[in-house]
Formats: C-alpha cells, sequence, structure tokens
C-alpha cells in the first residue's frame, strides 16, 4: 500500500462522512508523523455544543496527547477543508510543518482563499491544497444542499 497525500486524505474523508451522517458540517483531519496516522478528529460542533470543537482542533488535541506535548513539528496535518483562522491559530502554534487541505473555503480560508496567516507569523508552516478537491469539496456541497431543503440550517 502507498502511503501518499491522496491515502491520507481519503482517510479524512472517511471522517467527513462519519460527521456528514450525524448532520455536522462534514469535516475531517488526521495527523500524520513518519506516514503513519497518530490522531484524528471531525466536527462535532452541533452534538457537543461547542464552537472549538473543529476537526482540526480535535485531530491537534489529540495528538498532543499521544506525543505528551504541544510541539508537532515533525507532524502533517490532512483535513478536507481550508483551516479557518482559529484552526489556523492552532496549526500554527503546534508548530505542525505541513498541511494538506482538499477543498478551498472561501469565507474564512485562512492559509489560501481569503487571507494567509502564515503571512503574519515567523513559523511558515508548508501547505499544499487541491488534494481530492472534487471530493472534499463535493461532500460539502451535498451537505448544505440538503440542508437548505430540510429548512434545518445550522
Amino acid at each position: 500500500m502507498i502511503f501518499d497525500d491522496n491515502y491520507f486524505m481519503n482517510e479524512a474523508l472517511k471522517l467527513a462522512k462519519m460527521s456528514y451522517i450525524e448532520d455536522e458540517v462534514p469535516v475531517g483531519a488526521v495527523i500524520v508523523k513518519n506516514h503513519s496516522i497518530i490522531a484524528a478528529g471531525r466536527n462535532r460542533r452541533e452534538k457537543q455544543k461547542n464552537a472549538l470543537n473543529h476537526a482540526e482542533i480535535e485531530a491537534i488535541n489529540n495528538a498532543c496527547r499521544v506525543l505528551n506535548g504541544w510541539r508537532l513539528f515533525e507532524c502533517e496535518l490532512f483535513v478536507t477543508l481550508e483551516p479557518c483562522p482559529m484552526c489556523a491559530g492552532a496549526i500554527i502554534n503546534s508548530r505542525i510543518k505541513r498541511v494538506v487541505f482538499g477543498a478551498k473555503d472561501l469565507k474564512p480560508g485562512s492559509f489560501d482563499s481569503i487571507i494567509n496567516l502564515l503571512e503574519c507569523n515567523n513559523y511558515k508552516t508548508q501547505i499544499k491544497s487541491g488534494i481530492l478537491k472534487e471530493e472534499c469539496s463535493q461532500i460539502l456541497i451535498n451537505f448544505f444542499k440538503n440542508l437548505r431543503s430540510n429548512k434545518n440550517f445550522i
């Protein structure tokens, strides 16, 4: 089996699908160290009634526990949607060396689309976008289309 960016993004997509099933915005994230997934996260804001429960935050929290420290400088984050400002700040502060995301976020995207928080910081995380872009975008499109048709706006 080849452990490349597509493989790890597919793992993040599996988590996004779990969130979708639970009526959460379908975003999934995995943290990888030495070509192995060490932590994962997915959106759980609605179920847990907490604005901080983004996929990236959950994955970072889990990785810090696994590694028993807050510095994740040997880790990579794969996430289905471009991080928001809160998640971008957590990524920068945890020193994640590389972020790979699928779909751009044209509203609060903070690494490429709207702003680039890396320009405001001395720690430079590597960014790669567009991995499995269509799949990552489509699950979000379907989720919000179904949400609008059910008139159950989040």
